[in-house]
């Protein structure tokens, strides 16, 4: 390992090398990318406030906590709170292939939103090759970050999905569309119209994304499935209308978060837990012996790493059905 601590560019400059042989055997390596940080904790204890170290603390590692939050089918709400002392690895990878594209070791108590950013940095910096063909950038609530959607889809052209958290007051269900006298949305980015004559609600049918406009088209109801709406006649909606993005930019996406697309590709979120997955289970990070934030920065390269040669190994010897597998073939 001490060896090895020398080198550290040259296992940055091997994971890199790697990630562009598999851009030139499979051309749509990186279409899609999925998101997220794993907490990675210390084989060590914490300092304890002492500033001298015995070889058995770890002083580069902090705390960290991330919380879980969804709903039963029956309607209850659950909440999950993990909380470690060590590290977390933010990491990128392709949600096709299943396999890592960049990755950043940082103390466990670093955000997830501030690691999403310096992952697009980082890529703009060592490959920009991946942010000229990517075309989404998928992420849970951790992402959710004016900023970093605006990032994404203003420089990058990468169109974000990214899970939203409801950061309304209390009470408020929608809101009125601006420029519009019976148009509402919630923050799920639901759009609902109202008829004139019975007040009655109905969510609007999705017309697309319009990247010429920067808007998303939102069509009538009852046009679209066929119901019956007395006010149709005099309604100001009836031919449809343009959101713009700039409505609300968290909220509105080039990606709508009320159609069956969007939902779709966050599915492909899940990619990244089973990178994860098997880094715990199959390069041993469940049950680690690792100290300090270099030793943790050079394992996980090297495990990325691995992952990433065998993939090309396996693609080479025509066998890319096994490009994820680490068993020696029969």
């Amino acid at each position: 390992m001490k060896k090895i601590l020398t080198h550290t560019e040259e296992v940055d400059k091997i994971f890199e090398k790697l990630v562009k042989q598999m851009r030139e055997l499979l051309p749509d390596f990186g279409k899609h990318l999925a998101v997220d940080s794993k907490a990675i904790p210390s084989f060590a204890r914490h300092q304890n406030g002492k500033k001298t170290t015995d070889g058995r603390r770890d002083t580069d590692a902090n705390y960290g906590k991330k919380e879980y939050r969804g709903q039963h089918k029956d309607g209850s709400l659950w909440e999950k709170i993990v909380k470690w002392f060590g590290y977390k690895l933010h990491l990128v990878v392709d949600a096709t292939y299943e396999l890592p594209i960049a990755y950043k070791i940082t103390k466990a108590s670093a955000s997830d939103t501030r690691g999403g950013h310096a992952l697009l940095e980082q890529l703009k910096e060592k490959q920009p090759e991946i942010l000229r063909i990517a075309e989404t950038w998928t992420g849970d609530k951790g992402y959710d970050d004016t900023k970093l959607i605006e990032k994404c889809w203003d420089q990058y052209k990468i169109k974000p999905v990214i899970d939203i958290r409801n950061m309304w007051k209390d009470g408020e269900e929608t809101h009125l569309l601006s420029g519009r006298t019976n148009v509402t949305y919630n923050y799920k980015g639901n759009v609902y119209c109202y008829c004139p004559e019975t007040n009655t609600q109905r969510e609007m049918a999705n017309g697309g994304f319009e990247k010429d406009r920067n808007t998303l088209k939102k069509l009538c109801p009852t046009r679209q499935y066929g119901i019956i709406c007395q006010g149709q006649a005099v309604c100001p909606v009836a031919q449809g209308f343009r959101i713009p993005l700039s409505e609300d930019r968290r909220i509105f996406t080039s990606i709508d978060r009320a159609s069956y697309k969007w939902k779709k590709e966050y599915n492909k979120r899940t990619s990244v837990e089973r990178v994860n997955s098997r880094l715990d289970v199959s390069f041993g990070f469940e049950l680690h012996t690792i100290r300090g934030m270099n030793k943790m920065k050079i394992r996980c390269g090297l495990a990325l790493g691995v992952m990433l040669a065998m993939a090309v190994g396996r693609i080479k010897e025509k066998q890319k059905e096994k490009m994820r597998s680490l068993v020696a073939a029969a």
